[in-house]
């Protein structure tokens, strides 16, 4: 894996309402992955999700917690965005913080565009796995993202993670794998940057 002297920054936005969900363990395994790739992250979890208001247009500005997430994603060079699949889809927790992306839509860069995305789906079967992914994809290309070639579909209906640890290890090779790509692909990006100090 190549390194690069400008870390690429990820954010990782993901979770459910239950602490320490298998979607949000999964998502800071990927982190971790992108971590070790060269990039430096940041995780907005299911607490954080918790907090964001029903968003309104207009709204991000009126509150801390939408503010810190729209910052956070304009200085993004990548995201990996995890949602548990319920009823097929992707939840309204994720979706919600998803909207909030709408205050980029007048921006310079406008919303995700030529960001690359990785994407995690996780759920008690394979089907919901699968319709999960699939929006979370048609999502990111509205929004002019690029999800990368991998996606990870982690079935938990067993006992996939546990404190933080990924026991199945194919799971634990996609969620490496979906790291290690939005790395690689944003530091296609930044290498055009100034360079600037890594925290």
């Amino acid at each position: 894996m190549k390194m690069y002297s400008n870390k690429p920054f990820i954010v990782g936005i993901g979770g459910t309402a239950s602490k320490g969900s298998s979607t949000e363990q999964a998502l800071a395994l990927a982190l971790s992955a992108a971590e070790e790739a060269g990039g430096r992250t940041q995780l907005f979890g299911g607490e954080a999700l918790l907090a964001l208001p029903h968003y309104v247009p207009g709204s991000a500005a009126r509150n801390n917690d939408g503010q810190a997430l729209i910052e956070a994603v304009r200085a993004a060079d990548g995201l990996i965005i995890a949602s548990p699949g319920y009823h097929g889809t992707i939840s309204g927790l994720v979706k919600n913080a998803i909207d909030y992306f709408e205050e980029m839509s007048r921006d310079e860069r406008i919303y995700l565009d030529g960001l690359p995305v990785g994407l995690i789906a996780t759920a008690y079967g394979w089907q919901a796995t699968g319709g999960t992914l699939g929006a979370l994809r048609s999502i990111v290309h509205a929004l002019r993202g690029w999800p990368t070639p991998m996606g990870a579909a982690i079935n938990s209906s067993g006992k996939v993670f546990s404190d933080g640890i990924c026991q199945d290890q194919a799971a634990a090779n996609q969620l490496n794998l979906v790291g290690r790509q939005v790395v690689e692909f944003a530091g296609l990006h930044v290498m055009s940057k100034p360079l600037r100090n890594a925290s």
